[in-house]
């Protein structure tokens, strides 16, 4: 009896071996103990850590989802960064790697102490594995509060997303309570008091039953019947196609033609002799080899260089070296090759270029620094240029700027004149606003559908993400700026497009199958 009791007691175990080893590292049966039925799962100090488990898994969850679905901004995040450091990395790329690497180590955790929770075992988390919890939740709690400080709208694109994921995050957090259902019948079979199963079933019941009665109050654009969703929104190519070649050069605005953009945006700064050209940043030293050519002028700004000057940098050795983007695509050589000839853009090149394709054009003015030339005379330098040199067509251009715009009316009546800015729709019809340029963040259907009825469009800026451009297309903006024209234009119809029936149909069936799921779990 003795012998087979001590066989009995000392089977082997493989599976719980190794769900104790990698949550314990206890790997030796003798190591571990089973919880008593009707007793606590752990020692007290476990009790008091494991919430910490549980709140690094949210913790990081959260943050996850938050920065993955902040993909959009991860251009200007390490725009950001090179404007504090000085030189230029891909930041936004690790910290998605690093942030996907300890949700998983986190996970894995968790299900760990689920399976053996399962198993009867008593939980004992190794020091490694507390420091690397500790870790993982002071890392999710600091970047979600230097989010929130930085990057206050970056909750704005969060929300958003939420109109186009609600439903799947909806299913995802079903099929984890179905999971859950394992480890919380079994404690509450377990336990030998009334008072302890409610304790454990309770609070598992009314989180389901939430989310159950959750769809109710779910909204999304992307949900609506057949036939109602407005046409597809143009793609106005953001500093050309800076994906596929150094933004606000030649080449970059080719690449927008050549895959079907609807329009180019730019930046135009006026050279000290009055040549206005293209460059988004106030110096040169980002986006060309002003450190070789021009060395001690490096932070110099780019409008207090003669035209001359400015001919002498090259304007894309710059994007092979940096690659400014997380998901660029390799180039061909001939692409390569082309890149690295391009020089600084002029205005006039720029608008010669739209017009002999017929594709509208957006740009935002700099005004020159003090003591130059032109400081006050940019507006009328910008006008002669348009009007005078260019030969673009007028209907072509959308002017934004706000600076004497009734005297740009004036002159050109035809311009088609754009505000950056929400305004009751009464202002904007005095002031001759036939289209908003607004931030995406600023996306409300109300207000596109509002601004509609006036005959005032709406551009959203900058859309590169489909899912965010498929939340643009739903909600019925005329047009969009983005840096991925050659994949927005490839989409057909927006994602996680669905009818009301088919988005019912799919939310009962889930919460059908998983009660009936977790019904069979309690009872077996």
């Amino acid at each position: 009896v003795v012998r087979r009791r001590l066989l009995q007691r000392y089977e082997h175990q493989p599976f719980i071996s190794c769900l104790a080893g990698f949550y314990s590292c206890r790997w030796k049966r003798y190591q571990r103990q089973r919880t008593e039925p009707g007793k606590c799962c752990c020692k007290m100090r476990e009790c008091l850590f494991f919430p910490l488990l549980i709140g690094a898994f949210c913790f990081s969850l959260v943050f996850l989802y938050m920065w993955s679905e902040g993909k959009n901004d991860y251009n200007n995040f390490d725009w950001y960064n090179y404007g504090n450091l000085g030189f230029w990395f891909l930041w936004s790329l690790v910290i998605l790697i690093v942030a996907a690497i300890l949700f998983a180590y986190i996970s894995l955790l968790l299900v760990l102490a689920m399976c053996l929770l399962a198993e009867g075992q008593q939980l004992y988390l190794h020091w490694s594995h507390k420091i690397g919890t500790f870790l993982v939740l002071v890392f999710s709690i600091a970047c979600l509060f230097a989010l929130t400080v930085l990057w206050r709208d970056h909750w704005k694109t969060v929300r958003l997303s939420f109109q186009i994921t609600a439903p799947y995050l909806h299913i995802g957090a079903i099929a984890i309570m179905v999971f859950l259902s394992w480890p919380v019948a079994l404690h509450a079979i377990r336990a030998d008091k009334k008072v302890i199963q409610v304790v454990i079933i309770g609070p598992y019941l009314a989180i389901l039953l939430f989310l159950f009665l959750i769809p109710l109050g779910m909204y999304s654009p992307c949900i609506r019947e057949v036939g109602t969703l407005g046409p597809k929104p143009a793609l106005i190519g953001h500093r050309g196609a800076p994906m596929l070649a150094p933004e606000n050069t030649e080449m970059s605005f080719q690449k927008t033609i050549e895959h079907g953009g609807d329009g180019l945006e730019t930046d135009v700064t006026i050279s000290y002799d009055g040549v206005p050209f293209l460059m988004h940043d106030s110096t040169l030293k980002r986006t060309t080899n002003i450190k070789d050519v021009y060395p001690n002028d490096t932070d110099q700004n780019a409008a207090l260089f003669t035209w001359d000057a400015l001919q002498k940098l090259n304007a894309g050795t710059w994007f092979l070296k940096d690659k400014p983007f997380s998901f660029m695509g390799s180039l061909s050589q001939a692409d390569q090759n082309q890149a690295m000839n391009q020089s600084i853009y002029k205005l006039s090149s720029f608008l010669r270029l739209a017009n002999s394709h017929n594709k509208l054009v957006i740009f935002d003015l700099y005004r020159p620094p003090e003591k130059h030339p032109y400081r006050n005379l940019w507006i009328s330098r910008i006008l002669a240029v348009i009007l005078n040199e260019s030969g673009i067509k007028p209907h072509l251009v959308l002017w934004l700027n706000n600076n004497m715009r009734s005297f740009v009316h004036s002159v050109a009546p035809d311009f088609q004149q754009t505000i950056g800015s929400k305004a009751p729709v009464e202002d904007l019809l005095k002031k001759n606003i036939v289209k908003l340029n607004l931030v995406y963040t600023d996306m409300s259907s109300e207000d596109i559908r509002k601004y509609a009825e006036a005959n005032i469009t709406t551009n959203l800026y900058v859309v590169n993400e489909p899912w965010l451009f498929s939340l643009a297309w739903c909600s019925g903006a005329h047009s969009v700026t983005t840096n991925a024209v050659h994949l927005l234009k490839n989409l057909r119809q927006p994602l996680f497009l669905m009818t009301p029936h088919q988005y019912n149909i799919m939310w009962i069936l889930a919460d059908i199958t998983s009660m009936l799921l977790i019904s069979l779990i309690f009872a077996l």
